[in-house]
């Protein structure tokens, strides 16, 4: 370098050090004016009474304009809460606050991000007397946070949708059932978006109107159609609107995948009760996923999205536009599909357990109609297994010889049978039967209709009561199976459902004819069982003597129960005859068997004894001269037989048994078998009757009666007539119709395997 370049570098160098001296020693007013950072000193109540030139350069204000304002005057709505919430009573309490970050609010409305830096200036008294304050330009600074923040949500949410898809694997490996995986899916794609409501609409092979009859006689599904599996958040107006929406279009909502409807102009265009729905829901957006298993379309989850807090876990914002970020929409899809494997599952371990109650159902209902032993009862029973379980309402018409009557109408809840009992107003006999029992007997095929409507209901119905009586039931679907038996029809047995139930299926058909099949077999024995036993009761009651003469000196009462088992007729009887010399005649006596011989046999036999009265033999003789001529009479059973006389003014008793068993005198409250010595039954081989005699005292009552009171199948005859023997003393009275009422109901029961015959005579005081 030349003397000249070196003399001008020393001159630069001094003239740098003096501007520098100068600047270190310049004015302090100028240094806090044009501070890189704004000043301003405030009183106490925060009224700012200095400030420098730097701040009101950021504000675009001039100092006289900021002068006499308050520090809370320059900040947004946020920063004032917090300066009163927290700055404030901060320097109250610590006396000072550093690196606050707040907004100011420039001229022109925009906002300054600011840091504050506050001190309080106390007197010797510790009272305030001035807050100074800097603030320092922080919009680099909050860039940077916003971009670390925006990093921590991110990552954040795509944590919380690998936990979100962990749980729902998790819970979706425990549903057992379509209802159980419709809560997982709502619930957890509801907490992934932080939606509104979210709900699963399903698609069903109910159909929304009965359609034609195939071959098999079954109503067949016209489509598809869409029904809320769970919803949680959405109303129900909305969700029905959908579904209304899809209907007939269902495949091609399904193929259009995942997107985002947004009630704008062209959806309010072309679905405005949609667009409707959503706006007074208030759903900005609706998220519409696939729920898919391999190739089939199962079904829909539905997201309702709507304003979103700052701190949500997922933005929202541009769903509320119609588009998901990336994450979103590979939850969304994984979801979907997980929903889908799921229900394939769970329907078929139901299906499964569905078929498992079935069988058990109908295997059940097997035993149970087995064991009825009449129409009634067969009916009856077959109430108590239709409903509830099968179905909510059960209606049975039978053919009878007069036609079709319905015989019963059952409602599975009590509080709800006055509704089905008006069906049995205008139900035959009353009216003709009704559609589709009609239809059902007319074809001999099972009519299957899924989901009427009132449009069609209106269309099959007769009158205003009728139509009224099936709308207030709510049916939601019905079945009406012939019954047919031994090649005749029988009836129609018809279920429905109600609302709360939901349709039938393909298998709950199938059920039901089964069930139907077994009700037509036992039913078909039942009535075949009921004319039976008319006729052989009737035939019976033929064959027994008219009602007891009226005796002088003695009241006379008899009882005939014939059995309840079968539908054989028995070969009990009795006689009460009187005879010249104030004498009576008395017999009881039971043939072997249970069929029309046993019955004829008896007949027979008292036609005999009958004819022996006329000679008034002894009881003896008229055991000994039976004996004999029964080869004669061509009979082929044999039978026991008590036979007695009784001297009405002196109260003597003649009696002979033979086989049978002795009877019973009641005196004085007291009851003693007579020790009648039985012989040899009638068509045994002949031995000597032997003869009892004794006196029948004056308010006495003498009982003869048949095995089928005192015998059981559970014990033998000695504890029966023990029984006997304390139920007469019990019952004592010497009122004989009072007192064979009140044996009969003692011994005899409900259900009886053998004929009772049972005589009651009192000797008049």
């Amino acid at each position: 370098m030349t003397a000249a370049g070196v003399a001008a570098a020393d001159r630069r160098r001094d003239q740098n050090r003096a501007e520098l001296d100068q600047l270190l020693e310049g004015d302090p007013a100028d240094l806090y004016e044009n501070a890189p950072c704004g000043y301003l000193s405030t009183l106490p109540d925060g009224t700012i009474v200095k400030v420098n030139a730097t701040l009101c350069t950021w504000l675009g204000l001039r100092p006289e304009q900021v002068l006499r304002t308050r520090l809370r005057d320059l900040l947004s709505v946020g920063g004032q809460v917090f300066h009163d919430t927290h700055l404030a009573p901060l320097l109250r309490m610590q006396g000072a606050v550093r690196e606050v970050a707040l907004d100011v609010v420039r001229a022109d409305g925009s906002l300054l991000p600011c840091l504050v830096n506050a001190v309080e200036v106390r007197g010797p008294g510790g009272d305030p007397l001035m807050i100074r304050a800097t603030l320092f330009e922080a919009t680099a600074r909050r860039r940077y946070e916003r971009e670390i923040l925006t990093a921590h949500r991110t990552a954040a949410a795509s944590e919380a949708r690998s936990r979100i898809l962990q749980q729902v694997v998790v819970e979706l490996a425990g549903a057992t059932t379509a209802a159980d995986v419709a809560s997982v899916v709502v619930q957890q794609a509801r907490i992934a978006l932080r939606s509104r409501g979210a709900a699963l609409l399903l698609v069903s092979d109910a159909t929304r109107a009965p359609a034609p009859a195939n071959g098999s006689g079954r109503g067949t599904a016209a489509e598809p159609a869409l029904v809320v599996a769970r919803s949680d958040g959405l109303p129900v107006d909305l969700l029905g609107e959908l579904a209304t929406a899809a209907d007939g279009r269902i495949a091609l909502e399904l193929a259009e995948g995942l997107r985002v409807l947004i009630p704008d102009d062209r959806l309010r265009e072309r679905r405005p009760e949609v667009a409707a729905a959503m706006a007074g829901a208030g759903v900005r957006a609706l998220a519409v996923v696939p729920v898919t298993a391999d190739t089939r379309r199962l079904g829909v989850l539905l997201l309702g999205l709507g304003p979103s807090g700052a701190d949500d876990l997922i933005d929202l914002d541009e769903s509320l536009t119609g588009e998901l970020d990336d994450g979103d929409v590979d939850l969304l899809w994984t979801l979907g599909r997980q929903a889908g494997q799921a229900l394939e599952r769970a329907r078929l371990l139901e299906e499964t357990t569905r078929q498992a109650e079935r069988s058990a159902f109908l295997l059940h209902a097997a035993r149970q109609m087995a064991g009825a032993t009449g129409v009634r009862e067969t009916v009856d029973r077959l109430a108590e297994l239709a409903v509830p379980r099968l179905a909510d309402v059960c209606l049975l018409d039978m053919v009878t010889e007069h036609g079709a009557r319905r015989v019963m109408a059952r409602h599975g809840d009590p509080a709800r049978q006055h509704l089905v009992d008006v069906l049995l107003e205008w139900a035959p006999p009353a009216s003709e039967l009704p559609y589709p029992a009609r239809k059902a007997l007319a074809e001999g095929r099972t009519q299957w209709l899924a989901a009427p409507d009132d449009a069609w209901l209106e269309g099959v119905v007769r009158d205003p009561r009728e139509l009224a009586a099936v709308q207030d039931l709510e049916l939601a679907s019905i079945i009406s199976v012939p019954l047919a038996a031994e090649g005749r029809l029988l009836g129609a047995l018809t279920l429905s459902t109600d609302r709360r139930r939901g349709p039938f299926t393909a298998g709950d058909v199938e059920v039901v004819e089964q069930l139907a099949n077994q009700v037509s077999l036992v039913m078909a024995k039942a009535q075949r069982y009921e004319l039976e036993a008319r006729t052989s009761h009737t035939l019976q009651a033929t064959l027994l003597p008219p009602p007891p003469p009226h005796v002088p000196g003695m009241t006379v009462a008899v009882r005939y129960l014939a059995a309840t088992s079968g539908v054989e007729i028995g070969g009990d009887f009795y006689d009460v005859a009187p005879l010249p010399g104030d004498h009576v005649a008395i017999a009881v006596g039971d043939v072997v068997g249970h069929d029309i011989t046993a019955a004829a046999t008896m007949g027979q036999l008292r036609s005999v004894y009958r004819s022996l009265l006329v000679e008034g033999p002894a009881p003896t003789a008229v055991i000994d001269r039976l004996q004999a001529s029964w080869p004669l009479l061509g009979l082929q059973r044999m039978a026991t037989a008590l036979f007695a006389t009784l001297d009405l003014p002196t109260g003597l008793l003649h009696v002979a048994s033979a086989g049978h068993p002795p009877p019973l005198l009641i005196c004085d409250g007291r009851a003693e078998y007579l020790p009648v010595v039985p012989s040899r039954m009638l068509g045994a081989p002949p031995a000597p009757a032997v003869e009892w005699s004794g006196v029948v005292p004056r308010g006495a009552t003498l009982v003869l009666f048949t095995d089928g009171l005192v015998e059981s199948r559970t014990s033998d005859i000695d504890a029966g007539l023990a029984r006997l023997k304390a139920a007469a003393e019990r019952s004592a009275t010497t009122d004989p119709d009072e007192l064979c009422d009140r044996l009969l109901a003692d011994l005899a029961g409900t259900h009886r395997a053998d004929d009772i015959a049972l005589l009651a005579l009192t000797r008049d005081a």
